[in-house]
């Protein structure tokens, strides 16, 4: 089982506060098998959890996920998962948060939440000048680079007895070939960027750059508008 030797981090703001933890390189799988778990044991008092993780190199399809999508064999693992979604790459320099969530609890529907962890990438982008925006026909968050569009967040959930887990990948700074073997989250020619190629210094800042992203993740998540449900 995962050992969340984890170091949590101030309390985030906007009145939701899960507990956050850093979780360093993982294993996947192991880090997969740990959120089913995590989730299966939950009862309505357990808290919810945002991990923050990295992974090695490992092609990820999803449920609906259709091997065409990996155009060419390599040495990278591909493994069949339980999110939402098609075919993605996680590896070192990608930023992975999961999001624990107790849907019910929050009484919020997944479109909501969705639409919330975009809008929490975008809030995130913004803050360093950059414009991306979401699309509500391909979940993500999206900027313009050199006249095309490209991902920069890919997004994929699991919903189970109405709590979530996975979450979204935020690529930070890493190397971006290993999407040329696939089709990006299904889409044939879809580019990707990632924070270091729009000139955001992610040495330096990593840090900051998860703890400013986990505030407008939870401030975004209890900000949404639970009339409309």
């Amino acid at each position: 089982s995962l050992t969340l030797n984890a170091a949590a981090a101030g309390e985030p703001s906007g009145g939701y506060a899960p507990a956050l933890k850093r979780l360093g390189r993982t294993d996947y799988t192991r880090t997969w098998r740990a959120m089913q778990a995590f989730t299966d044991a939950r009862t309505p008092d357990t808290g919810d959890e945002i991990w923050l993780t990295e992974h090695a190199p490992v092609y990820t399809l999803g449920l609906a996920g259709r091997p065409e999508h990996i155009l060419r064999a390599n040495a990278i693992p591909v493994l069949k998962v339980d999110r939402g979604g098609q075919v993605t790459y996680h590896g070192p320099g990608q930023l992975m948060v999961y999001l624990l969530v107790d849907l019910k609890r929050l009484r919020l529907g997944v479109r909501q939440l969705v639409e919330a962890i975009e809008g929490a990438v975008i809030k995130l982008l913004d803050s360093y000048g950059i414009k991306a925006y979401g699309r509500r026909d391909a979940p993500g968050v999206y900027v313009r680079c050199d006249g095309r569009e490209a991902k920069i967040a890919a997004l994929g959930l699991k919903v189970r007895n109405g709590c979530t887990y996975h979450g979204f990948a935020l690529n930070l700074d890493m190397d971006l070939a290993p999407f040329d073997d696939i089709d990006p989250c299904g889409y044939r020619g879809l580019a990707v960027t990632q924070l270091r190629d729009l000139d955001v210094d992610v040495g330096t800042s990593r840090a900051e750059i998860e703890d400013r992203l986990v505030s407008y993740v939870t401030r975004a998540i209890a900000g949404v508008d639970r009339k409309s449900r």
